[in-house]
């Protein structure tokens, strides 16, 4: 209203004014989004520039393809429908997880029977069902006796298949909105994604208003998922008229048949299971859109790719936005920046650039794992960098991740730089034979890795070229091992717990394609088994997820906005030591013997986890591991050499101190200022701490701890530094008591200072 009524006073210097302070406050203030697009449309409104729409509509008449695979599926369906009618309908049983058993029909009764049948909540409250231990449609009929588990959202499971089937109507608004043709359209940790070939456009942002538009209508109709079981030859006829769907079924399908899943005029190339039907999607956002390549080689045809996420309660989108927005606001990337941590440089993508102070968490966190070393009877060491190719032969990687290290050649053979350190402690447990007395023989390594990522892929710190792992192997034989990986938990538990993170446990047992011999599988799994019970944290097997060469515990961590992130690896592995023939001797009389080894890492990628930490600690970064530990802030430019008398003190003590010297501003605005950099204590000093020889202490919270002596000042910091404490602004003062200068009240006691005391003083 306020604008409508100036609108006939605005002259060309006022549209002028509006422009500048459109900019002044993009530039300087961090901005809700509704604010933003509000000085947006009021910059286009007043200064004559139209507001940008997006031409999507829906195509009229739709793409041709969607006619003929609607022809094609109403034929294979009948065939269908006729082969199920001649199925015989016997009596079956249902077995539910607490032991209880439900008859049923076979090729008739279906999960979602079963769950109406027990309450009207919990059939509307399942996303998907398990029979056999194999996810399955809520619609799809038992064909035997069977046990049956009920999965709701709050699964894993039941989210991914959730989304899984929100990315089917997305799938489907694309192509009405698009006409393009479908490619891949997964489910993803947070939500999911549709990549679409389109020849002669893009996606751009202004279209997710008519994706969401079409997609409300797409779950308004309750559209059913149905499913259907059809030959390679017909699933060529349906998805004859896509090249990327062709591709798929020469390349990738190896079996008679597959499935294929319909949704209104959406019928795609799918595995499922899904949702009963799209009405169960109560609330969903297009949240981002890029392009990306064919099986992401860059040498192939560029595909559009949207994001989404969706909800079955409107309630969880809105605290997903919410979560989103504080996400946006501790982004790694913004707060590196801000607080002059890292950068990262064209001439060098994917590799860090650390500031000083970037450095110092670097190195803070190096320390802090090395220091754990000591005690839990790790020995670090140093190995090269770059290896001729023949060592990555030898482990095998050579044929699997060649496409990933950077290579060279030089006098005529071709070298690598590493990208792991497995292989080089390989060669350095082989470099002399090892006795039975030296394992287990814990070996971590900080080197340098280096992996040649696709520049699409590179994240921040998240993804980069250039890294650092808190990495070792622990060469053992077979009975340590159950020990070995307690000991690596309990590892990962007391570090995660300093950071304040939770988190989950999983065991991944023998693949498909595993190698080696199966009572070597089978003692190995159950020592990790015991291993977990004994840990006492709750854990969950993850089927055949194992890597070939051994099982493995998957650890997720959650951080402070409960986001999930995979940084520490258990992982058994019996195939490196045979590739390099390791041995060791078991007794005097010479008898050898192969040893295991366990790959761990607790921190991961030093980088990676220093992007995760800024965005769990918003920045706030906790004191022992704080760049800025203490500011001190003299009231006059005559108290300058006091305070850097001070400074020094503390700063020979070990603590990182920086003096804020600025003349021109004043005390309040000082103080706050380095409340704002994120300095974890901030120390007054005017003339009666100077007379008592202390410094004046509060908070970036603004709490006040008052007046103590410099040497109580370093002592309290030694303390607060070892415990690594998360609070460690309010565990300062401790005891009264405990103050040399306790009740001193000093003229600093009130945040509330005005100008007039700044000058005055």
């Amino acid at each position: 209203m306020f604008f409508r009524s100036i609108t006939t006073v605005l002259t060309p210097r006022f549209r002028l004014f509006i422009n500048q302070f459109y900019h002044l406050q993009a530039r300087q203030f961090s901005v809700s989004t509704t604010v933003h697009k509000s000085w947006q449309k009021i910059q286009r409104k007043y200064m004559g520039e139209p507001e940008k729409k997006s031409t999507l509509t829906e195509l009229n008449p739709p793409p041709e393809y969607i006619d003929h695979r609607i022809k094609i599926w109403d034929e294979l369906k009948a065939k269908y429908q006729n082969y199920i009618a001649a199925q015989p309908q016997v009596d079956i049983t249902i077995t539910l997880p607490d032991g209880k058993t439900l008859p049923g029909k076979s090729w008739k009764t279906t999960p979602f029977d079963i769950a109406q049948g027990i309450s009207q909540g919990l059939a509307a409250a399942t996303v998907i069902s398990k029979v056999n231990g194999e996810l399955w449609d809520l619609e799809r009929p038992f064909e035997k006796d069977s046990t049956l588990q009920l999965i709701k959202f709050d699964d894993e499971q039941g989210k991914q298949v959730f989304w899984h089937s929100t990315a089917h109507i997305m799938g489907e608004a694309m192509e009405l909105c698009y006409g393009g043709c479908l490619c891949y359209g997964p489910p993803i940790e947070q939500g999911f994604y549709y990549d679409m070939y389109l020849e002669n456009r893009t996606v751009s942002g202004l279209d997710y208003e008519q994706i969401e538009k079409t997609m409300k209508r797409i779950v308004k109709e309750e559209q059913p998922f149905e499913r259907l079981e059809i030959s390679k030859e017909d699933l060529l006829r349906l998805f004859g008229y896509n090249p990327f769907k062709v591709r798929i079924l020469n390349e990738k399908v190896h079996t008679p048949t597959t499935t294929v899943y319909r949704c209104g005029p959406l019928i795609d190339l799918c595995r499922g299971p899904h949702i009963r039907h799209t009405g169960k999607v109560k609330a969903f956002a297009v949240t981002k859109n890029s392009s990306t390549y064919w099986e992401g080689d860059q040498t192939r045809e560029t595909l559009q790719r949207i994001y989404g996420i969706s909800f079955p309660d409107p309630k969880q989108l809105k605290e997903w936005k919410t979560i989103q927005e504080e996400a946006a606001k501790r982004n790694h990337r913004k707060i590196g920046l801000e607080q002059d941590l890292f950068f990262f440089h064209e001439l060098s993508p994917g590799s860090c650039f650390f500031y000083p102070k970037g450095a110092y968490i670097y190195n803070k966190l190096i320390e802090f794992i090395r220091s754990e070393y000591r005690k839990r009877g790790y020995q670090e060491v140093i190995s090269p960098n770059i290896y001729n190719s023949k060592l990555w032969k030898t482990s095998g990687h050579w044929d699997h991740y060649a496409e990933n290290m950077f290579r060279t050649e030089i006098e005529k053979e071709i070298y690598a730089l590493k990208p792991m350190n497995c292989p080089g402690h390989c060669l350095m447990f082989a470099s002399r034979l090892r006795s039975w007395r030296e394992l287990p023989l814990r070996m971590a390594d900080f080197g340098v890795l280096h992996r040649n990522e696709l520049s699409g892929a590179l994240s921040g710190l998240t993804r980069v070229r250039r890294f650092q792992q808190d990495d070792a192997h622990i060469f053992c034989a077979q009975s340590h091992i159950k020990d070995e990986i307690e000991g690596c938990l309990q590892f990962l538990k007391h570090v995660y717990g300093i950071f304040g993170f939770t988190f989950e446990l999983k065991l991944s047992t023998r693949p498909e394609s595993y190698l080696g011999e199966l009572e070597t599988w089978n003692r190995a799994e159950s020592q990790l088994e015991e291993a977990l019970n004994s840990f006492g944290y709750p854990w969950r097997v993850d089927p055949g997820d194992g890597a070939f060469y051994g099982p493995k515990i998957d650890i997720t961590i959650r951080d402070a906005l409960q986001r999930a992130h995979q940084c520490a690896t258990i992982q058994l592995d019996f195939q490196l030591p045979i590739r390099f023939e390791l041995q060791y001797q078991t007794d005097e009389q010479g008898e050898l013997q192969r040893p295991v080894i366990i790959h761990r890492a607790i921190l991961g990628s030093i980088e990676r986890m220093i992007a995760i930490l800024t965005e769990s600690f918003g920045g706030k970064w906790p004191f022992w591991l704080s760049p800025r530990q203490l500011a001190i802030v003299p009231i006059v430019p005559s108290l300058d050499s006091y305070a850097q008398e001070i400074q020094k003190k503390i700063w020979d003590a070990g603590f990182q101190v920086d003096c804020d010297l600025d003349s021109g501003t004043t005390l309040n605005k000082k103080i706050r200022q380095n409340q704002l950099a994120q300095y974890n204590f901030i120390g007054v000093v005017g003339q009666q701490e100077q007379k008592n020889g202390t410094i004046n202490i509060r908070t970036r919270d603004n709490k006040q701890h008052g007046e103590f002596s410099i040497d109580e000042v370093i002592k309290r910091f030694r303390e607060l530094a070892e415990s690594r404490t998360n609070h460690a602004e309010d565990e300062f003062a401790g005891s009264a008591l405990d103050s040399n200068v306790a009740g001193a009240t000093s003229q600093l006691q009130s945040s509330n200072l005005s100008e007039g005391q700044d000058e005055e003083n």
